[in-house]
Protein backbone atom coordinates (compact mmCIF):
# COMPACT_ATOMS: atom_id res chain seq x y z
CA UNK A 1 0.00 0.00 0.00
CA UNK A 2 1.37 3.92 -0.92
CA UNK A 3 0.52 6.22 1.44
CA UNK A 4 -0.56 9.13 0.60
CA UNK A 5 1.87 11.67 2.17
CA UNK A 6 5.11 12.38 1.30
CA UNK A 7 8.37 11.57 3.59
CA UNK A 8 9.43 14.51 5.44
CA UNK A 9 12.66 15.12 5.54
CA UNK A 10 14.53 15.97 8.61
CA UNK A 11 16.03 19.83 8.30
CA UNK A 12 20.24 19.45 8.20
CA UNK A 13 22.89 21.82 8.65
CA UNK A 14 26.37 21.98 9.83
CA UNK A 15 26.53 25.49 10.82
CA UNK A 16 26.38 27.40 14.53
CA UNK A 17 24.32 30.21 15.67
CA UNK A 18 25.62 33.22 15.86
CA UNK A 19 25.12 36.13 18.77
CA UNK A 20 22.05 37.57 18.62
CA UNK A 21 21.23 41.38 19.11
CA UNK A 22 17.78 42.75 19.57
CA UNK A 23 15.18 45.47 19.03
CA UNK A 24 12.38 45.29 20.70
CA UNK A 25 9.22 47.38 19.39
CA UNK A 26 5.14 47.13 19.86
CA UNK A 27 3.82 46.81 16.83
CA UNK A 28 1.39 43.66 15.43
CA UNK A 29 1.67 44.57 11.43
CA UNK A 30 -0.23 42.57 9.02
CA UNK A 31 0.63 44.94 6.17
CA UNK A 32 -1.05 48.67 7.39
CA UNK A 33 -1.75 48.97 3.23
CA UNK A 34 -4.54 46.69 3.20
CA UNK A 35 -4.78 46.36 -0.53
CA UNK A 36 -1.17 45.71 -0.94
CA UNK A 37 -0.99 42.93 1.70
CA UNK A 38 -4.36 41.40 0.12
CA UNK A 39 -2.12 41.77 -3.79
CA UNK A 40 0.68 39.83 -2.03
CA UNK A 41 -1.35 36.59 -0.17
CA UNK A 42 -0.53 33.37 -1.49
CA UNK A 43 -2.88 30.62 -2.30
CA UNK A 44 -1.42 28.96 0.83
CA UNK A 45 -1.93 32.02 3.09
CA UNK A 46 -5.78 32.41 2.00
CA UNK A 47 -6.22 29.13 2.63
CA UNK A 48 -4.94 29.56 6.48
CA UNK A 49 -6.94 32.57 6.45
CA UNK A 50 -10.16 30.19 7.49
CA UNK A 51 -8.29 28.83 10.01
CA UNK A 52 -8.62 29.08 13.79
CA UNK A 53 -7.08 28.01 16.75
CA UNK A 54 -8.69 25.12 17.67
CA UNK A 55 -8.22 23.78 21.13
CA UNK A 56 -8.20 19.77 21.75
CA UNK A 57 -7.24 16.90 23.60
CA UNK A 58 -5.90 13.60 22.11
CA UNK A 59 -5.38 11.64 25.46
CA UNK A 60 -9.00 11.08 27.18
CA UNK A 61 -10.27 7.60 28.44
CA UNK A 62 -13.50 6.22 28.84
CA UNK A 63 -15.17 2.96 30.39
CA UNK A 64 -12.86 0.96 27.66
CA UNK A 65 -10.25 1.10 29.35
CA UNK A 66 -10.95 -1.92 31.00
CA UNK A 67 -9.71 -3.77 34.33
CA UNK A 68 -9.99 -7.61 33.70
CA UNK A 69 -11.04 -10.89 34.94
CA UNK A 70 -7.68 -13.10 35.14
CA UNK A 71 -9.74 -16.28 36.31
CA UNK A 72 -11.12 -17.22 32.70
CA UNK A 73 -9.39 -18.32 29.83
CA UNK A 74 -8.85 -15.74 27.95
CA UNK A 75 -9.40 -13.17 30.91
CA UNK A 76 -12.75 -11.24 30.50
CA UNK A 77 -12.64 -6.96 30.17
CA UNK A 78 -14.57 -5.97 32.88
CA UNK A 79 -15.99 -2.56 31.91
CA UNK A 80 -14.75 0.42 33.97
CA UNK A 81 -11.95 -1.32 35.15
CA UNK A 82 -10.01 1.21 35.17
CA UNK A 83 -11.70 4.39 33.61
CA UNK A 84 -14.94 5.15 34.07
CA UNK A 85 -16.93 7.48 32.15
CA UNK A 86 -19.21 6.66 29.17
CA UNK A 87 -17.64 7.79 26.28
CA UNK A 88 -20.40 10.74 25.50
CA UNK A 89 -20.00 11.94 28.91
CA UNK A 90 -16.39 12.85 28.12
CA UNK A 91 -17.62 14.38 25.03
CA UNK A 92 -19.72 16.36 27.19
CA UNK A 93 -17.39 17.64 29.59
CA UNK A 94 -14.81 18.71 26.49
CA UNK A 95 -17.60 21.17 25.21
CA UNK A 96 -18.45 22.68 28.10
CA UNK A 97 -14.60 23.12 28.73
CA UNK A 98 -14.33 24.66 25.42
CA UNK A 99 -12.64 21.84 23.09
CA UNK A 100 -13.16 21.91 19.47
CA UNK A 101 -11.45 18.27 18.96
CA UNK A 102 -10.61 15.28 21.07
CA UNK A 103 -9.66 11.69 21.21
CA UNK A 104 -10.82 8.84 22.82
CA UNK A 105 -7.92 7.03 23.68
CA UNK A 106 -8.16 3.53 25.78
CA UNK A 107 -5.64 1.34 26.46
CA UNK A 108 -5.00 -2.57 26.13
CA UNK A 109 -4.46 -5.88 27.67
CA UNK A 110 -5.29 -9.22 26.00
CA UNK A 111 -7.48 -9.24 22.81
CA UNK A 112 -8.49 -5.69 23.52
CA UNK A 113 -8.26 -5.09 20.06
CA UNK A 114 -11.68 -7.23 19.86
CA UNK A 115 -13.03 -4.56 22.94
CA UNK A 116 -11.96 -1.80 20.66
CA UNK A 117 -13.18 -2.81 17.44
CA UNK A 118 -16.71 -4.68 19.07
CA UNK A 119 -17.99 -2.50 21.87
CA UNK A 120 -15.75 1.06 21.68
CA UNK A 121 -16.09 2.19 18.25
CA UNK A 122 -19.85 1.46 18.11
CA UNK A 123 -19.88 4.31 21.52
CA UNK A 124 -17.74 6.19 19.46
CA UNK A 125 -20.14 6.71 16.50
CA UNK A 126 -23.19 7.14 19.04
CA UNK A 127 -21.20 10.01 20.95
CA UNK A 128 -20.40 11.95 17.65
CA UNK A 129 -24.02 12.05 16.75
CA UNK A 130 -24.80 12.97 20.48
CA UNK A 131 -22.15 15.80 20.89
CA UNK A 132 -21.86 16.85 16.98
CA UNK A 133 -19.78 20.52 18.07
CA UNK A 134 -16.70 18.28 19.29
CA UNK A 135 -14.81 16.43 16.49
CA UNK A 136 -14.32 13.03 17.96
CA UNK A 137 -11.41 11.21 16.62
CA UNK A 138 -10.59 7.21 16.86
CA UNK A 139 -7.55 5.77 18.48
CA UNK A 140 -6.18 4.64 21.42
CA UNK A 141 -3.48 4.53 23.99
CA UNK A 142 -1.16 2.35 22.44
CA UNK A 143 1.27 -0.18 24.64
CA UNK A 144 4.25 0.75 23.11
CA UNK A 145 6.63 -1.94 22.45
CA UNK A 146 9.70 -1.35 24.65
CA UNK A 147 8.33 1.30 25.98
CA UNK A 148 5.86 3.29 27.70
CA UNK A 149 2.38 4.39 26.43
CA UNK A 150 1.55 6.94 23.40
CA UNK A 151 -1.73 7.99 21.39
CA UNK A 152 -2.26 6.29 18.42
CA UNK A 153 -4.39 8.91 15.86
CA UNK A 154 -6.38 7.05 13.46
CA UNK A 155 -7.83 8.94 9.95
CA UNK A 156 -11.37 9.46 10.30
CA UNK A 157 -13.03 7.02 7.52
CA UNK A 158 -15.24 4.33 7.14
CA UNK A 159 -12.31 1.76 7.53
CA UNK A 160 -10.88 4.06 10.84
CA UNK A 161 -11.83 0.89 13.14
CA UNK A 162 -10.45 -1.83 10.93
CA UNK A 163 -7.33 0.06 10.21
CA UNK A 164 -6.62 0.72 14.42
CA UNK A 165 -7.81 -3.11 15.08
CA UNK A 166 -5.04 -4.35 12.32
CA UNK A 167 -2.34 -2.19 14.26
CA UNK A 168 -3.64 -2.96 17.81
CA UNK A 169 -3.48 -6.75 17.46
CA UNK A 170 -0.68 -7.07 15.14
CA UNK A 171 1.97 -4.68 17.68
CA UNK A 172 0.05 -3.67 20.56
CA UNK A 173 2.74 -4.92 23.79
CA UNK A 174 0.31 -6.53 25.64
CA UNK A 175 -2.89 -7.92 23.27
CA UNK A 176 -1.06 -11.45 22.68
CA UNK A 177 -2.69 -14.19 24.49
CA UNK A 178 -1.04 -15.76 26.16
CA UNK A 179 1.85 -12.95 26.69
CA UNK A 180 4.27 -13.02 24.02
CA UNK A 181 7.44 -11.00 25.28
CA UNK A 182 8.64 -10.72 21.45
CA UNK A 183 6.36 -8.27 21.38
CA UNK A 184 7.87 -5.64 23.92
CA UNK A 185 11.15 -4.82 22.05
CA UNK A 186 11.92 -1.46 20.47
CA UNK A 187 12.35 -3.98 16.86
CA UNK A 188 8.62 -4.35 17.35
CA UNK A 189 7.92 -0.87 17.25
CA UNK A 190 10.31 -0.36 14.14
CA UNK A 191 8.34 -3.04 12.65
CA UNK A 192 4.89 -1.44 13.84
CA UNK A 193 5.58 1.93 12.42
CA UNK A 194 7.32 0.63 9.17
CA UNK A 195 3.48 -0.84 9.01
CA UNK A 196 1.67 2.17 9.52
CA UNK A 197 3.81 3.69 6.71
CA UNK A 198 2.75 1.73 4.05
CA UNK A 199 -1.29 2.25 5.09
CA UNK A 200 -2.89 4.58 2.80
CA UNK A 201 -3.62 6.83 5.45
CA UNK A 202 -1.56 7.79 7.93
CA UNK A 203 -1.93 7.52 11.64
CA UNK A 204 -0.26 9.94 14.33
CA UNK A 205 1.85 8.67 16.80
CA UNK A 206 2.92 11.05 19.92
CA UNK A 207 4.42 9.58 23.18
CA UNK A 208 2.75 9.84 26.56
CA UNK A 209 4.67 10.80 29.60
CA UNK A 210 7.70 10.24 28.16
CA UNK A 211 9.72 10.84 31.72
CA UNK A 212 7.33 9.37 34.17
CA UNK A 213 9.35 6.03 34.96
CA UNK A 214 12.61 8.49 34.75
CA UNK A 215 15.29 7.61 38.18
CA UNK A 216 16.32 11.13 37.87
CA UNK A 217 17.21 14.41 36.02
CA UNK A 218 18.22 13.14 32.75
CA UNK A 219 17.76 9.66 33.86
CA UNK A 220 15.18 7.91 31.95
CA UNK A 221 13.19 5.10 32.54
CA UNK A 222 10.84 3.27 30.13
CA UNK A 223 10.68 5.75 26.96
CA UNK A 224 14.55 6.82 26.57
CA UNK A 225 15.57 9.38 24.30
CA UNK A 226 17.51 6.60 21.60
CA UNK A 227 13.59 5.09 21.45
CA UNK A 228 11.57 8.38 20.45
CA UNK A 229 14.85 9.43 18.19
CA UNK A 230 14.49 5.89 16.34
CA UNK A 231 10.84 5.98 16.04
CA UNK A 232 11.11 9.34 14.05
CA UNK A 233 13.66 8.79 12.16
CA UNK A 234 11.56 5.63 10.81
CA UNK A 235 7.99 7.05 10.73
CA UNK A 236 8.61 11.49 10.76
CA UNK A 237 5.30 11.24 9.19
CA UNK A 238 3.65 9.31 12.02
CA UNK A 239 5.77 9.51 15.27
CA UNK A 240 5.78 13.65 15.28
CA UNK A 241 5.82 14.26 18.88
CA UNK A 242 5.48 13.78 22.58
CA UNK A 243 3.22 15.32 25.62
CA UNK A 244 5.05 18.04 26.78
CA UNK A 245 2.61 18.60 29.70
CA UNK A 246 1.28 14.76 31.06
CA UNK A 247 -2.56 14.31 32.29
CA UNK A 248 -3.00 13.66 35.82
CA UNK A 249 -2.58 17.39 36.64
CA UNK A 250 -5.05 17.30 39.60
CA UNK A 251 -3.38 14.30 41.45
CA UNK A 252 -2.71 17.08 44.77
CA UNK A 253 -6.36 17.85 44.59
CA UNK A 254 -9.03 16.03 46.93
CA UNK A 255 -12.59 15.34 46.02
CA UNK A 256 -13.53 19.18 48.42
CA UNK A 257 -10.95 20.68 46.79
CA UNK A 258 -8.30 20.74 49.54
CA UNK A 259 -4.82 20.06 48.66
CA UNK A 260 -3.43 16.30 49.15
CA UNK A 261 0.38 16.94 50.96
CA UNK A 262 0.98 13.71 48.61
CA UNK A 263 -0.37 14.51 45.38
CA UNK A 264 2.30 14.59 42.73
CA UNK A 265 1.51 16.59 39.34
CA UNK A 266 1.26 14.07 36.66
CA UNK A 267 1.26 11.35 39.04
CA UNK A 268 5.29 11.84 38.70
CA UNK A 269 6.02 10.21 41.66
CA UNK A 270 9.56 9.96 42.42
CA UNK A 271 11.09 13.32 43.63
CA UNK A 272 14.15 13.15 41.46
CA UNK A 273 12.21 13.52 38.65
CA UNK A 274 9.37 15.82 38.97
CA UNK A 275 7.61 17.87 36.85
CA UNK A 276 8.25 21.27 36.11
CA UNK A 277 5.55 23.60 36.12
CA UNK A 278 3.21 20.73 35.26
CA UNK A 279 5.45 20.16 32.09
CA UNK A 280 8.22 16.55 31.27
CA UNK A 281 11.57 17.30 31.39
CA UNK A 282 12.34 16.35 28.44
CA UNK A 283 10.28 19.73 27.58
CA UNK A 284 10.57 21.96 29.92
CA UNK A 285 14.21 22.00 30.43
CA UNK A 286 16.15 24.43 28.28
CA UNK A 287 18.71 23.04 26.12
CA UNK A 288 17.03 19.61 27.00
CA UNK A 289 15.57 16.21 24.84
CA UNK A 290 13.42 18.39 22.93
CA UNK A 291 15.88 21.32 22.04
CA UNK A 292 18.13 17.99 20.94
CA UNK A 293 15.78 17.09 18.48
CA UNK A 294 15.11 20.26 16.93
CA UNK A 295 18.66 20.82 17.09
CA UNK A 296 18.80 17.91 14.76
CA UNK A 297 16.21 20.18 12.68
CA UNK A 298 13.82 17.40 13.58
CA UNK A 299 10.24 18.14 12.85
CA UNK A 300 9.42 16.88 16.64
CA UNK A 301 6.35 18.71 18.53
CA UNK A 302 4.82 18.82 21.70
CA UNK A 303 1.69 18.57 23.54
CA UNK A 304 -0.53 18.87 26.67
CA UNK A 305 -3.72 16.29 27.27
CA UNK A 306 -5.97 14.88 30.53
CA UNK A 307 -5.43 11.46 30.23
CA UNK A 308 -8.57 11.60 32.07
CA UNK A 309 -9.34 8.15 34.04
CA UNK A 310 -11.28 9.59 37.18
CA UNK A 311 -12.39 13.31 37.66
CA UNK A 312 -11.24 14.84 41.22
CA UNK A 313 -14.55 15.61 42.10
CA UNK A 314 -15.14 12.03 41.80
CA UNK A 315 -11.89 11.17 43.84
CA UNK A 316 -9.28 10.59 40.93
CA UNK A 317 -6.66 12.61 40.01
CA UNK A 318 -8.00 14.29 36.98
CA UNK A 319 -9.23 17.10 35.10
CA UNK A 320 -11.84 16.64 32.37
CA UNK A 321 -10.75 17.02 29.04
CA UNK A 322 -10.22 20.90 28.33
CA UNK A 323 -10.71 21.56 32.43
CA UNK A 324 -6.60 22.31 32.69
CA UNK A 325 -4.71 21.59 29.52
CA UNK A 326 -5.19 21.84 26.24
CA UNK A 327 -3.58 21.36 22.70
CA UNK A 328 -4.42 24.64 20.32
CA UNK A 329 -4.16 23.42 16.49
CA UNK A 330 -4.48 26.61 13.88
CA UNK A 331 -7.00 24.69 11.45
CA UNK A 332 -10.21 24.65 9.49
CA UNK A 333 -13.07 22.33 11.93
CA UNK A 334 -12.62 18.99 10.02
CA UNK A 335 -10.80 16.34 10.79
CA UNK A 336 -8.77 15.92 8.21
CA UNK A 337 -7.76 19.97 8.36
CA UNK A 338 -6.96 19.16 11.84
CA UNK A 339 -4.81 16.19 12.21
CA UNK A 340 -2.87 17.59 8.66
CA UNK A 341 -1.93 20.74 10.89
CA UNK A 342 -1.39 18.54 14.15
CA UNK A 343 1.39 16.75 11.87
CA UNK A 344 2.84 19.86 10.77
CA UNK A 345 3.05 21.46 13.85
CA UNK A 346 1.28 23.97 13.80
CA UNK A 347 0.28 23.95 17.97
CA UNK A 348 0.97 25.58 21.09
CA UNK A 349 0.12 23.67 23.92
CA UNK A 350 -1.40 25.89 27.70
CA UNK A 351 -2.73 25.10 31.38
CA UNK A 352 -5.12 26.66 32.87
CA UNK A 353 -6.35 28.50 30.00
CA UNK A 354 -3.76 31.49 30.41
CA UNK A 355 -3.90 31.57 26.87
CA UNK A 356 -5.90 31.03 24.03
CA UNK A 357 -4.15 32.23 20.74
CA UNK A 358 -0.39 32.12 19.92
CA UNK A 359 0.65 33.64 16.83
CA UNK A 360 4.07 34.03 15.88
CA UNK A 361 5.54 34.96 12.28
CA UNK A 362 9.09 35.01 11.31
CA UNK A 363 10.17 37.52 8.80
CA UNK A 364 13.50 37.99 6.87
CA UNK A 365 14.19 41.48 5.93
CA UNK A 366 14.00 43.26 2.90
CA UNK A 367 13.18 46.55 1.70
CA UNK A 368 9.66 46.43 3.59
CA UNK A 369 7.55 44.00 5.61
CA UNK A 370 5.55 43.53 2.28
CA UNK A 371 8.66 43.24 0.21
CA UNK A 372 9.98 40.52 2.49
CA UNK A 373 6.26 38.80 2.62
CA UNK A 374 5.65 38.83 -1.21
CA UNK A 375 9.01 37.33 -1.91
CA UNK A 376 8.19 34.57 0.39
CA UNK A 377 10.29 35.04 3.80
CA UNK A 378 8.02 34.23 6.35
CA UNK A 379 6.84 31.39 8.41
CA UNK A 380 4.94 30.59 11.30
CA UNK A 381 4.20 27.72 14.15
CA UNK A 382 5.69 24.36 12.87
CA UNK A 383 7.43 25.92 9.77
CA UNK A 384 10.95 27.34 8.04
CA UNK A 385 11.66 30.46 6.98
CA UNK A 386 14.55 30.94 3.67
CA UNK A 387 16.86 32.88 4.36
CA UNK A 388 17.27 35.18 1.87
CA UNK A 389 21.02 35.24 2.26
CA UNK A 390 24.17 34.45 4.11
CA UNK A 391 23.08 37.22 7.21
CA UNK A 392 19.65 38.87 7.87
CA UNK A 393 18.12 39.97 10.24
CA UNK A 394 14.92 38.08 11.04
CA UNK A 395 12.01 39.96 13.08
CA UNK A 396 10.07 37.82 14.71
CA UNK A 397 6.58 39.15 15.76
CA UNK A 398 4.14 37.57 18.62
CA UNK A 399 0.12 38.00 19.17
CA UNK A 400 -1.01 36.42 21.85
CA UNK A 401 -4.95 36.59 23.43
CA UNK A 402 -4.53 36.99 27.33
CA UNK A 403 -8.37 36.07 28.19
CA UNK A 404 -10.00 38.17 30.21
CA UNK A 405 -12.79 34.99 31.56
CA UNK A 406 -12.39 33.40 34.05
CA UNK A 407 -10.63 29.43 33.73
CA UNK A 408 -12.89 26.50 35.55
CA UNK A 409 -11.19 27.22 38.43
CA UNK A 410 -12.63 30.95 38.38
CA UNK A 411 -9.42 32.59 38.27
CA UNK A 412 -8.35 34.56 35.89
CA UNK A 413 -4.68 34.84 35.84
CA UNK A 414 -2.52 36.62 33.34
CA UNK A 415 0.48 36.30 31.37
CA UNK A 416 3.67 37.75 33.35
CA UNK A 417 6.44 37.26 31.21
CA UNK A 418 6.95 35.54 27.42
CA UNK A 419 10.36 33.66 26.88
CA UNK A 420 11.99 33.87 23.31
CA UNK A 421 13.82 30.98 23.03
CA UNK A 422 16.69 30.04 20.32
CA UNK A 423 18.90 26.93 19.65
CA UNK A 424 21.26 26.29 16.90
CA UNK A 425 20.51 23.24 14.24
CA UNK A 426 23.89 21.44 13.67
CA UNK A 427 22.25 18.58 12.15
CA UNK A 428 22.16 14.95 13.08
CA UNK A 429 23.85 13.46 16.33
CA UNK A 430 26.36 10.69 16.23
CA UNK A 431 25.35 9.36 19.72
CA UNK A 432 20.72 8.27 19.58
CA UNK A 433 21.41 8.94 23.63
CA UNK A 434 21.81 12.44 23.38
CA UNK A 435 19.33 14.13 25.61
CA UNK A 436 21.26 18.10 25.39
CA UNK A 437 21.16 20.58 22.98
CA UNK A 438 23.73 23.44 25.01
CA UNK A 439 23.51 25.99 21.99
CA UNK A 440 20.02 26.83 23.30
CA UNK A 441 19.04 29.43 25.32
CA UNK A 442 16.47 32.28 26.10
CA UNK A 443 17.41 35.14 24.42
CA UNK A 444 14.99 37.87 25.41
CA UNK A 445 12.32 37.74 28.14
CA UNK A 446 9.93 40.13 28.04
CA UNK A 447 7.08 41.76 30.48
CA UNK A 448 4.65 43.69 30.33
CA UNK A 449 7.11 47.01 29.98
CA UNK A 450 8.56 45.08 26.38
CA UNK A 451 5.13 44.89 25.16
CA UNK A 452 1.43 46.59 23.83
CA UNK A 453 -1.51 45.35 25.67
CA UNK A 454 -5.00 46.17 23.78
CA UNK A 455 -7.63 44.76 25.66
CA UNK A 456 -6.80 40.99 25.73
CA UNK A 457 -4.45 40.87 23.21
CA UNK A 458 -0.59 41.30 23.86
CA UNK A 459 1.68 41.84 20.96
CA UNK A 460 5.17 42.05 20.85
CA UNK A 461 7.63 42.41 17.81
CA UNK A 462 11.39 41.90 18.36
CA UNK A 463 14.41 41.69 16.11
CA UNK A 464 17.14 39.22 15.99
CA UNK A 465 20.31 40.91 13.95
CA UNK A 466 22.56 39.18 11.57
CA UNK A 467 21.27 35.67 12.03
CA UNK A 468 23.89 33.77 9.69
CA UNK A 469 23.24 29.88 10.92
CA UNK A 470 20.42 27.54 10.83
CA UNK A 471 18.57 27.83 13.70
CA UNK A 472 15.34 27.75 15.19
CA UNK A 473 12.96 29.74 17.78
CA UNK A 474 10.13 28.84 19.97
CA UNK A 475 7.88 30.90 22.76
CA UNK A 476 7.27 30.36 26.29
CA UNK A 477 5.15 32.31 28.86
CA UNK A 478 3.79 31.84 32.44
CA UNK A 479 1.78 33.27 35.10
CA UNK A 480 4.41 33.30 37.81
CA UNK A 481 7.56 34.97 38.26
CA UNK A 482 9.91 31.63 37.81
CA UNK A 483 12.82 32.33 35.02
CA UNK A 484 12.89 28.99 34.57
CA UNK A 485 9.74 26.16 35.84
CA UNK A 486 10.36 24.91 39.20
CA UNK A 487 10.42 21.75 40.47
CA UNK A 488 7.16 20.79 41.29
CA UNK A 489 6.81 19.84 44.71
CA UNK A 490 4.07 17.37 46.01
CA UNK A 491 0.89 18.94 47.16
CA UNK A 492 1.37 22.15 44.75
CA UNK A 493 -1.69 23.40 43.35
CA UNK A 494 -1.58 23.89 39.71
CA UNK A 495 -3.41 26.70 39.21
CA UNK A 496 -0.81 29.04 40.98
CA UNK A 497 1.93 27.33 38.27
CA UNK A 498 0.84 27.84 34.80
CA UNK A 499 2.47 27.94 31.51
CA UNK A 500 2.15 28.34 27.73
CA UNK A 501 4.62 26.52 24.76
CA UNK A 502 4.70 27.50 21.04
CA UNK A 503 6.43 24.69 18.71
CA UNK A 504 9.13 25.92 16.86
CA UNK A 505 9.95 27.89 13.61
CA UNK A 506 13.00 27.02 11.63
CA UNK A 507 14.96 29.21 9.98
CA UNK A 508 17.30 28.14 6.98
CA UNK A 509 19.89 29.83 5.27
CA UNK A 510 19.84 28.53 1.90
Amino acid sequence: MKTRFKKAIPLIATTVLATTALTTQTLWNEGGNQKAGAQSLSKEEVKKNGASWLAGDHHVHSEWSVGWDNSTNPPTAIRGGDAIYPITKNAENGKKYGLDWMMTTDHGGPNHSKVNLEQAYPELLKSREAVPDVLQFYGMEFDTPGADHSTLMIPKGEDESQMLYDIESKFNSRDAYPNDPSRNTESKMIEALNYMKQMDKLPIHIAHHASRSAKGIGEFGSTTPQEIRNWNETAPNISIGMEGAPGHQAAAIKRDGTLNPNGSRGSYGNVNAPTMGGFDQMTAIVGGFWDSMLGEGRHFWITATSDSHVNWRDGGSDFWPGEYSKTYVKAEKNYENVMENLRKGNVFVTTGDLISELDVKVQAGGKSPLHAKAKGNSATIGETLTLPGKKSDVTVTVRIKDPKAANANGDKPNVKRVDLIMGEVNGKVEDVSTASNPTTKVVKRFTENDWKQDGEYITITYTLKDVDKDSYIRLRGTNTDQLEPAADPKGENPWNDLWFYSNPIFMNLK
